[in-house]
């Protein structure tokens, strides 16, 4: 299991093996970023993203949070880090593609399934549960239809993708660069036992594998 003597070991690696190869790559991505997708995707250290497209350095501009949920345009105050990145990502670095990354056995949409945080203390829980509270009608819909077992935590894994999905057109930006066709939206979800990644078909509401 590696700890952080092992980070640095691998960063001894990383430095006389992959960037000395891609050396010329680095030495640009000093001078600034140009990335073309933008991956919103969970905290789980199981979804790298970068792993899972196998990307280059400079490739992607990546969130990473609980559930990989978008919170909607809210303008009161407070510290709003994904929209901070959204909005750099969007309107700064005028990237054409954002993706929403769920993935399998995401412990985000169980906790919101279970609600097991709900009345927890901030530093115990609290903020996890303010956070995927942000899935709250998504689970009415889920647990409606499927109960509270596996199914449906399967379902409210993939309705976490949608529900960011809405969330991002509730930001002025989105929508004006939509229209322009100047972005592009995509939903995915990547199951870990199988490492089959499932793209959703916005027109028929499925997740179709790859």
């Amino acid at each position: 299991m590696t700890d952080f003597s092992g980070l640095i070991d691998g960063y001894k690696r990383f430095k006389t093996g992959g960037w000395q190869r891609q050396r010329a790559r680095w030495a640009e991505l000093a001078d600034g970023q140009n990335p073309k997708v933008m991956v919103i995707a969970c905290s789980d250290s199981r979804v790298d993203p970068t792993q899972i497209f196998d990307t280059s350095p400079g490739e992607m501009f990546v969130v990473r949070n609980v559930a990989n949920l978008v919170p909607p345009f809210e303008t009161n105050p407070g510290y709003h880090g994904v929209s901070a990145a959204l909005e750099f990502a969007v309107t700064q670095l005028e990237i054409p593609e954002i993706v929403v990354l769920g993935h399998q056995a995401c412990g985000g949409c169980g906790a919101a399934l279970s609600k097991r945080f709900e009345h927890a203390p901030k530093g115990a829980g609290g903020f996890i549960s303010d956070w995927i509270q942000l899935l709250d009608e998504a689970r009415e819909r889920v647990v409606a239809e499927h109960g509270e077992g596996e199914a449906a935590i399967r379902a409210l894994e993939l309705e976490a993708v949608k529900v960011s999905m809405v969330n991002l057109r509730t930001f002025p930006c989105i929508p004006q660069r939509e229209s322009a066709g100047k972005l592009r939206i995509h939903g995915a979800y990547f199951a870990i036992a199988d490492g089959m990644l499932h793209v959703l078909n916005t027109g028929t509401g499925q997740f179709e594998p790859r």
